[in-house]
Formats: C-alpha cells, sequence, structure tokens
C-alpha cells in the first residue's frame, strides 16, 4: 500500500517506516527535516509542518493510508504551540485525507488524554476523559484524539487511534537519554513510595501495532472509529525499571525519595514562577503532571487491542532491556 508517516523521521516513526519498506509497502514522510538515510532506503520525503494545511494537503495526495505519529510532547510550554502541532495539525490531516480520498487513518495518541493524577488501575477504554487538566499535552492529545474518531466515516474514512505507554527502546532520544541525565546529575529522586506499577511499551511492538491496526481497518470492522491503549501487557514497578536502566549505563540506583504531595507541590509552585517569569522555552524539574506520573500506578487493559487488531507483544521486557543494553 502506499502509506504516509507524520514524523516518520522520529522515534516512533522510524520504526514504523522501517516496518512498512520490509513487507514491501511504499512510504512517503511528513516531517520538519531532511532525512537522507530515509531517502536512500527509497522513502519519499517531504519537508513540513502539519500545522501547515497546504504541505499536509500534498503529502497526503496519493495515499492509502495515513499514520500519524507526529505530535509535540512534554510536560511544559505554550499551550499555542501545543494546540497548532497536535489540534491544528491533527484537524490538517483529516482534512487532507478526506480531499484526497485517503482511506484509512490511523492516530497516534496517548494514554495521558484520559489521566487525571489519580491512579489508574488496570482501566479499559471505557475510562472517560478527564474534568481537568495537569499539562497542555494531554489536553491537545485528548482534542486531537477526538476529532480522528469522530471523523470516522464509513465508505470515506476509516479511523482509529492508539494509545502506547511510555514508548522505549534503542534510538529513543526524549524518555532514555533524560533519564540518564538527571540521575548523573543527581536530580532524580523517587517520587512517592517507589512501589507504583506502570505500564509501558518497547518501540517496535508499538510500531507493529500501528500496521495492525491499518490492515484491520475495514468496512464494518470493530475497530473503526475507536480507541485503544497498548502497552507490553506486564507492568513493573516504575523506580524498579528505572534503576534498571541506570544499572545498564552504570549509574548507582537511586536511593533518595521525595513525598508524592511534595513534589505535586513543587510541581504547582515552579509552575506558578515559570509562568510569570515567561519562561516557555525550558521546562521546570517538577510539574504537577511529572510529579502524578511518576508517583502513581497506570496500567492498562489491553483485551480490546487483542480481540479487534490482533495486538501481542513480540518483544518481552527482558528482551527489549536485552536490545536496549547493547545501544547504551
Amino acid at each position: 500500500m502506499r502509506a504516509l508517516v507524520t514524523g516518520g523521521g522520529g522515534f516512533l516513526g522510524r520504526y514504523v517506516v522501517e516496518q512498512l519498506l520490509a513487507r514491501g509497502d511504499q512510504v512517503r514522510v511528513l516531517g520538519r527535516r531532511d532525512y537522507p538515510d530515509l531517502a536512500a532506503s527509497g522513502v519519499e520525503c517531504v519537508r513540513g509542518d502539519v500545522a501547515d494545511a497546504q504541505i499536509v494537503s500534498q503529502a497526503c495526495a496519493g495515499m492509502d493510508v495515513v499514520f500519524h505519529t507526529a505530535a509535540i510532547a512534554g510536560i511544559w510550554g505554550r499551550w499555542e504551540d501545543y494546540y497548532q502541532a497536535n489540534v491544528v495539525g491533527t484537524e490538517n490531516i483529516v482534512a487532507a485525507c478526506r480531499q484526497h480520498g485517503v482511506g484509512r487513518l490511523v492516530h497516534t495518541s496517548s494514554p495521558s488524554v484520559t489521566f487525571d493524577g489519580a491512579d489508574q488501575n488496570g482501566v479499559d477504554e471505557s475510562v472517560p476523559y478527564p474534568t481537568k487538566w495537569l499539562a497542555h499535552y494531554p489536553r491537545s492529545k485528548a482534542i486531537a484524539e477526538q476529532h480522528v474518531l469522530t471523523a470516522n466515516e464509513p465508505g470515506k474514512l476509516l479511523t482509529c487511534a492508539l494509545r502506547p505507554h511510555l514508548i522505549w527502546g534503542p534510538r529513543d532520544q526524549h524518555l532514555i537519554p533524560r533519564l540518564i541525565e538527571r540521575a548523573k546529575s543527581g536530580k532524580l529522586r523517587i517520587v512517592g513510595n517507589g512501589n507504583n506499577l506502570v505500564d509501558m511499551i518497547y518501540v517496535e511492538n508499538a510500531a507493529v501495532a500501528h500496521l495492525q491496526a491499518a490492515d484491520a481497518l475495514t468496512a464494518g470492522a470493530t475497530i473503526c472509529g475507536r480507541a485503544y491503549f497498548l502497552s507490553q501487557g506486564e507492568p513493573v514497578v516504575c523506580w524498579d525499571w528505572i534503576n534498571d536502566l541506570l544499572k545498564l549505563a552504570e549509574i548507582p540506583p537511586l536511593r533518595r525519595k521525595i513525598s508524592y504531595r511534595a513534589a505535586y507541590a513543587i510541581g504547582g509552585l515552579m509552575e506558578a514562577a515559570y509562568r510569570i517569569a515567561g519562561k516557555y522555552d525550558s521546562e521546570p524539574r517538577m510539574t504537577r503532571f511529572l510529579a502524578a506520573q511518576l508517583a502513581t500506578n497506570h496500567y492498562f487493559d489491553l483485551s480490546a487491542a487483542r480481540r479487534d487488531f490482533g495486538y501481542q507483544p513480540k518483544i518481552n521486557m527482558a528482551e527489549g532491556m536485552r536490545r536496549l543494553a547493547e545501544t547504551l
């Protein structure tokens, strides 16, 4: 098939591109930079921003399916930046799919669209969107996800949204490097009691799920117009996993702790200080959203993804960690 991958030069996007190429699909990527290595692999590269409707329209022309992985993620920043990239960008993708008769759209969402700061213990997709938001990222992604799901229209455009949690693995330039850097600088502490369970997903499993979802988007299929949680299906103790990661990088394990209540309060104060100072181009060391993410349980029921498009993690946690260790 002819597939467009927005954010195809990013962490998840590259794995989606590679898996599409491996099975013989024609691939085009839309990204904000040039990607000579992808071009050398036979990928058609379109340079531009998803907030630019004209560029998005050009990129979607002639495609059978769009994988929309492009987004701005983070715990801090200007609402307008998140809105333009995550909401307007997604609206442009949907409009271009309709304009050019693209039949299928797989949208990369986030489990944070359902997170209100409380524990999420094995929740499924019936959990509602929250009424309060602790950060701009989940709020913008929730708006985008709802737009994609309501855009599902049999006979015209079939859509679904995937919610992979804490994507990790080789070539990650965000989660793992930041954890290691903070630990090396002595700025990382265990938040809460250190026993909270979290789900995560190895990047190749997340990419496989995107292709499986696209293949399952057929007329009358249950997947159409629905969102799905994705993970390894084997929750881990968050801080044990972080210490395992630090061990791979030959960094001593974390011992110092800060209570969830204290971290949350400090996060609120730091957000206020940064807001008053107009500091939006750098992140506070702590925010309310980050404190909640680091201290609470959040793991999910994968029954729907397994049932509706055959999702099953092919690479388990142990094998994923072994592969990661080879790259650190």
